[in-house]
């Protein structure tokens, strides 16, 4: 102790159980020899078990975020060096693989942002949805729920430009089962993704193969009105198949007549919510098509044409 009291490259080291959290303290002071120095002592403490459990759990991993940006090298380069001592236990690598994780996530989902973002993640779907797979398997440790919010939310936005690669990957089975995660977010997003998938032709078939469409139809009623806004869509986008093409799809046809009544139904009372509207302007255009498409059944045509007036009302 008293080695690292006249050590000058060494901040104090309270006593006990102190010790760490006042070192947390010093690492955010604006100083920067303040932030090296309590970063060399946090090292120094690194051989006692009880130090590591209190690091992991006591708030650097928050804080190594902001400090791996510092403008000083020694700050980032001593970080680094702390991150490497923990990792060399178990419940270091544990909490430094979640942050890591979760900071991964957020990166993929902020790149979305670039319009050429989607385009440069199209080759990770499939490695998205391995990992999704992995989680749901039990071969992997499941993620917390922000990870799987962003993990789908980065297959949406990608598969709103090409589905392929996530349909190639059992997409549509594997977002179906998420549909009916205890999650509302995980929800929305496996709902969102879908209907990017529906888009396509073969989205519409598989969807139809997968038995998703009852499951969708319970969606209608669930609390989040994007929950319901979502199966909505994907319900529509299916339902335009047109039947004579695919055997299997004829044999359905009666079923999805009576799904698009639901899911226009369930539109219309959407719409007369402010956000329910404001999501549901942006398909408008599809609910135009659908209400004065003349091959189209007559109740359909009415029921669309319902919630084309319910959704551009305006005070």
């Amino acid at each position: 102790m008293a080695a690292l009291l006249l050590d000058r490259s060494r901040a104090p080291v309270a006593f006990g159980r102190r010790a760490v959290p006042q070192l947390f303290e010093e690492l955010q002071q604006p100083e920067t020899s303040c932030r090296q120095r309590a970063l060399n002592s946090l090292c120094d403490l690194m051989h006692d078990p009880e130090r590591i459990y209190q690091t992991v759990n006591g708030g650097f991993l928050d804080q190594m975020k902001v400090l791996l940006e510092d403008e000083d090298p020694s700050v980032r380069a001593n970080t680094c060096k702390l991150l490497y001592m923990l990792t060399g236990h178990n419940i270091g690598r544990s909490k430094v693989r979640d942050v890591c994780s979760l900071s991964l996530s957020l990166s993929l989902s902020l790149s979305l942002c670039r319009p050429a973002g989607a385009e440069a993640l199209l080759s990770l779907v499939p490695k998205l949805m391995l990992k999704l797979k992995l989680q749901e398997e039990g071969e992997e440790e499941e993620e917390e729920e922000e990870v799987q919010v962003l993990l789908l939310s980065t297959v949406c936005s990608c598969s709103r430009l090409d589905p392929l690669p996530a349909l190639s990957s059992d997409g549509v089975s594997l977002l179906g089962r998420k549909l009916s995660h205890h999650s509302s977010d995980i929800r929305r997003e496996a709902a969102a993704a879908m209907m990017a998938l529906s888009v396509s032709g073969d989205g519409k078939q598989q969807v139809c193969e997968e038995a998703v469409l009852p499951v969708l139809v319970d969606l209608l009623r669930d609390q989040e009105v994007e929950v319901q806004a979502n199966a909505a869509g994907v319900i529509m986008y299916t339902a335009i198949i047109t039947t004579g093409t695919n055997t299997h799809l004829t044999a359905a046809s009666g079923e999805l007549n009576v799904l698009i009544m639901y899911s226009l139904r369930a539109l219309t009372s959407l719409a007369e919510i402010p956000k329910g509207r404001c999501l549901l302007l942006e398909q408008l255009p599809l609910l135009v098509e659908r209400s004065e498409a003349a091959e189209e059944d007559q109740d359909i045509r009415r029921a669309a044409q319902s919630a084309v007036r319910v959704v551009t009302w305006a005070p």
